[in-house]
């Protein structure tokens, strides 16, 4: 009996401790998302209520629910061609990479607080989405539909959205009030889609009263899109025919940090266009600029490379300099231009901070370049930073790969 006795005791000790360790985890917590995407933190104002279930919880048979995050079903990878039915204490839905078509209303017929669903790299159209499906989610944080065959932006959607991703699609056409019952939208990426003028023509962005960073690269844009919210903090444009941007534009947009315009038609850029106090990072490469403009104090890296810029004139970059408030650049990228001198000692009196300047190779001739007499301007490290960058990895035969690379950085939370 003493034996059982213990044994009986050992049981139910066991018992309570695997009991308390259900009940102690946080299943709000940071969970591992598919296709290496950048986590995201849901703002605790919309989080719903977690509720407890009974393990093993219900599932798709399609799909995995792993027993560490009950509240996340799998369907990814699968090769389906239909959702199937959703069970009603979900939260996050992965339905990516599949030959998915439409999203009918039955499958979330029991759904109470779905937060995000990934229907992304699918074949899903704008027509076989069923009218509401979306919006009675009103629990629903984030949507991700890239690279699918929406001809149309999706509407109606639930006003609890704050990430929207709908890249790699043919969207072509925006609905009027498409935008409208979106208050809480601090992410919207656009890119690669048909987008032009016409169709950015309205006040669509204007009702976004918290965008935070707006994606439009990759569409058929020649003029700056009007009426961006003051909100806005990332604004990408690259890869577009934008030829010129209108005096004060950017007046209205006080709390851009970062600023993506590379591969457009740019010639001219007026003086003052950029002087923004929060900005840090400008991206103008591969356009047609022949002379700099004014850089803002803020300012740490900029690119214009692949442009047709013959001398940099330093004193245009830096009218001033303020012992009290110093620019901060520490990066210029001038490569692929048509420089035959570097640029003026008077830039390290400017720009005190400044650690390179990449001048790479330069267009001479129309079937010759030349390089300056170094490719590479790298400014004397301190002890400090020098083991600073031995900690990261950072060489010198590293170095022109990862100024290259970082020209085609995507915003994506994205913004890096």
């Amino acid at each position: 009996m003493g034996i059982l006795s213990q044994l009986s005791i050992i049981y139910l000790l066991w018992t309570a401790m695997v009991f308390c360790q259900y009940e102690d985890y946080d299943f709000g917590d940071e969970y591992d998302q598919p296709d290496h995407q950048h986590p995201y933190y849901f703002s605790p104002s919309t989080q719903a209520e977690v509720p407890h279930f009974p393990i093993p919880v219900e599932c798709a048979r399609e799909c995995f629910c792993p027993p560490a995050f009950p509240l996340s079903m799998y369907c990814d990878h699968r090769k389906l061609k239909t959702i199937p039915n959703i069970p009603a204490h979900v939260q996050q839905l992965y339905l990516q990479n599949n030959d998915i078509e439409a999203v009918p209303a039955g499958p979330f017929t029991n759904v109470t607080i779905l937060r995000e669903i990934n229907l992304s790299h699918n074949k899903i159209k704008f027509h076989m989405i069923d009218h509401g499906v979306f919006a009675k989610l009103s629990n629903l944080v984030q949507l991700h539909l890239q690279h699918n065959e929406l001809e149309e932006f999706p509407f109606p959607l639930p006003s609890s959205l704050e990430r929207l991703l709908l890249g790699f699609n043919k969207i072509s056409q925006l609905s009027e009030n498409a935008l409208e019952g979106l208050p809480n939208i601090t992410m919207l990426d656009l890119c690669n889609n048909f987008l032009d003028d016409s169709v950015l023509k309205g006040k669509h962005f204007s009702v976004m009263k918290n965008l935070i960073q707006l994606n439009l690269c990759n569409n058929k844009l020649q003029t700056m899109p009007p009426d961006l919210p003051s909100s806005l903090m990332y604004l990408s444009l690259e890869n577009n025919s934008i030829s010129y941007i209108p005096e004060n534009y950017f007046s209205r947009l006080p709390k851009i940090i970062g600023l993506r315009l590379s591969h457009n038609n740019l010639q001219n850029i007026p003086r003052n266009t950029f002087n923004l106090p929060n900005l840090l990072e400008l991206n103008l490469g591969h356009n047609k600029l022949k002379q700099v403009f004014y850089i803002p104090r803020s300012l740490q890296r900029l690119y214009i490379e692949d442009n047709d810029i013959e001398m940099i004139n330093v004193t245009l970059m830096c009218p001033a300099i303020d012992p009290m408030n110093i620019n901060q650049l520490t990066y210029i990228r001038v490569d692929q231009n048509k420089l035959t001198t570097p640029m003026s000692m008077y830039a390290f009196f400017c720009f005190p901070h400044i650690r390179t300047i990449y001048y790479g190779e330069q267009n001479g001739n129309v079937n010759k370049s030349t390089q300056l007499r170094t490719p590479v301007f790298r400014r004397f490290l301190t002890p400090e930073e020098y083991d600073e960058r031995e900690d990261d990895h950072e060489t010198h035969d590293q170095e022109t790969e990862e100024y290259h690379e970082a020209e085609n950085n995507y915003f994506y939370p994205y913004f890096q």
